[in-house]
């Protein structure tokens, strides 16, 4: 099986972790939320879990899509035209995350959390400019069109990538169901309470 799937070579080691797992949850049913939120020894996974999603929400993407429209309108993209760009966004994001997928092993997921966090924080920082100085020359709107896709680029490789299997590789099989869960009702929770927060801040 694990051939068909990865292909040949030398898959021992992965076969060993598999094992190494099924022995030390042998006989363990899967856990509830409670048991996680309780189990000390899994503590530290469910920090980061909530750290990253965190992350995911608060990072400003939701932002960036919300005036995405209005910065390409600036930059003198005709509104009939603007769904194409739009359709650029998402192809963007689609393509990047699957970049993504063959980027995760070569890279590894902290070095592509951390340094596409700091393009996505620098690319909101000089969109924040450009779009300050986007009457001051006619060029700088352009520039905030093209921020906005190496944002929406960097999150697809970095975070919006990384988090889907990050589950499944910090939790042992009996927490995951519920560590899935967990993350489903945080991602939720959060962007309900951004939802509310949103129209106030603007």
């Amino acid at each position: 099986a694990v051939k068909q799937l990865w292909g040949d070579g030398d898959h021992m080691a992965e076969i060993d972790d598999m094992m190494s797992e099924q022995k030390a949850i042998c006989g363990e049913k899967a856990k509830s939320v409670r048991d996680l939120l309780r189990d000390r020894a899994v503590r530290w996974q469910l920090i980061t879990l909530f750290l990253v999603v965190s992350c995911i929400q608060l990072i400003g993407a939701n932002v960036v899509y919300s005036y995405a429209y209005s910065i390409f309108t600036k930059a003198g993209i005709p509104p009939a035209q603007t769904h194409y760009v739009s359709l650029g966004v998402g192809t963007t994001e689609i393509l990047s995350t699957v970049l993504c997928g063959f980027l995760i092993e070569r890279a590894g997921r902290k070095t592509l959390l951390w340094k596409n966090y700091a393009v996505m924080a620098l690319a909101l920082g000089l969109l924040t400019v450009t779009l300050s100085l986007q009457d001051s020359f006619f060029w700088v709107p352009y520039c905030s069109v093209a921020l906005v896709f190496i944002f929406i680029m960097s999150f697809g490789i970095g975070p919006g990538g990384v988090v889907c299997p990050l589950i499944t590789e910090i939790f042992i099989q009996s927490y995951r169901p519920t560590a899935y869960v967990f993350n489903g009702v945080t991602n939720w929770i959060q962007l309900f309470i951004l939802g509310l927060v949103f129209p106030f801040i603007v």
